[in-house]
């Protein structure tokens, strides 16, 4: 579990083994969170940074009727707000999708794991960056594509999420969403968004059975949303493959 942090870093940022070590120190004390748990709330004061290890979280704010938007799905090796600290207080609730395991990580930590270790710092900051990223992305999903098409970007961006960090087979990967949980993502109804589940099916575009989701024809599923991964920023993985070709390389820290 401790390699999913890692993994994601060196997907932007080579790593040298001092710097791997110094991340593994990061992870001393992990905790097991279940399902639909709140991490933490809107009106609270952050005072750690918080790391998933393994499951499913999400960033979301709940309207005065009782609507839920969520705003960031967190995958392993995801922190959910890395300088959340800087705050006086959340705007925001972190909850457990699945059953998570969660590390508190101390400010203190951070800004001195930042010092000694520059291309840990480096690979924080491309963090922070990708997850504005992710949001404006998430933006034009919800505001310019229709419904099926916002549906099969989300599962083509967690396919390259989560095999940036080792947690995809053969194109699948664990998929604990409920339709309500996909609704309150896409701004869908519960309804439209189980018509477009079985739309996909239907299109041979997806498996989707005991909470795995299989992608049968990437190449396919990615033309039919228009589904490009520049946002990410992915390098070191087979979707950045190309895109890493034109960086010239880092020199790592002795």
């Amino acid at each position: 579990m401790q390699q999913a942090l890692t993994r994601k870093l060196e997907s932007f940022e080579p790593l040298s083994d001092q710097a791997r070590w110094a991340l593994n120190g990061l992870v001393l004390k992990v905790r097991q969170v279940e399902a639909r748990q709140d991490l933490i709330q809107e009106g609270d004061k952050p005072d750690n940074v918080l790391l998933i290890l393994d499951g499913f979280a999400c960033r979301y704010k709940v309207l005065p009727d009782g609507q839920r938007q969520i705003m960031a799905l967190l995958v392993p090796g995801d922190f959910c707000d890395l300088n959340v600290f800087i705050l006086d207080e959340m705007d925001h609730s972190i909850g457990t999708i699945s059953t998570c395991q969660v590390v508190d990580i101390p400010r203190r930590a951070i800004d001195e794991i930042t010092v000694h270790h520059p291309s840990i710092a480096r690979a924080f900051w491309w963090c922070s960056l990708v997850d504005g990223a992710v949001l404006r992305e998430w933006l034009v999903n919800i505001g310019g594509r229709a419904p099926v098409q916002r549906i099969a970007h989300l599962l083509c961006e967690l396919l390259m999420r989560l095999e940036a960090v080792g947690r995809v087979t053969d194109n699948s990967y664990t998929f604990p969403l409920t339709q309500t949980e996909i609704a309150d993502t896409m701004g869908l109804s519960d309804v439209h968004v189980n018509r477009t589940l079985r739309e996909l099916r239907a299109l041979g575009l997806i498996h989707l059975k005991h909470r795995v989701l299989t992608i049968l024809d990437v190449e396919r599923l990615k033309a039919f949303c228009l589904f490009t991964p520049n946002y990410l920023h992915l390098r070191n993985t087979r979707w950045g493959e190309r895109r890493a070709l034109n960086w010239p390389g880092r020199a790592q820290e002795g």
